[in-house]
């Protein structure tokens, strides 16, 4: 499996959006994304030559096992850290935004840990968190 640039994990995270809501082809990713349909089509082959993706002869978009493993990882991270910056009173959009950026930058280790601490300090009840 071939190592992913953030542009290429956000390709990823978007395409695993998109297909909870039906099927894919490059101009829903363009669409979604705002971006040109030659950058969807360029990263479209780097994710498909990465194992990661399969276009069928009709353009439709659908992950390997190791695509989907990967895009709901990225995803997982997205959630997350979007949730817990909302969660200390940064506004959604933002949150959003930051989060973004965020998944990309953390270790698996370190995201595994903030993760845990995250779980942990929402599981205590409201009385014992200061």
């Amino acid at each position: 499996m071939a190592k992913l640039r953030q542009s290429g994990e956000d390709y990823l995270e978007t395409i695993l959006i998109l297909s909870k809501k039906g099927e894919v082809r490059s101009i829903d990713i363009a669409n979604e994304m705002n971006v040109s349909k030659p950058s969807v089509c360029r990263a479209v082959g780097i994710l498909k030559n990465g194992g990661f993706i399969e276009v069928d002869k009709n353009g439709y978009i659908t992950f390997t096992d190791e695509g989907k493993e990967t895009a709901e990882r990225i995803y997982e991270r997205h959630t997350v850290l979007t949730d817990w910056l909302v969660g200390i009173g940064v506004d959604e959009d933002t949150a959003a935004k930051d989060a973004c950026q965020l998944e990309h930058s953390f270790s698996s280790e370190s995201f595994e840990k903030l993760k845990s601490h995250i779980r942990t300090f929402h599981n205590k009840p409201a009385a014992t968190q200061k």
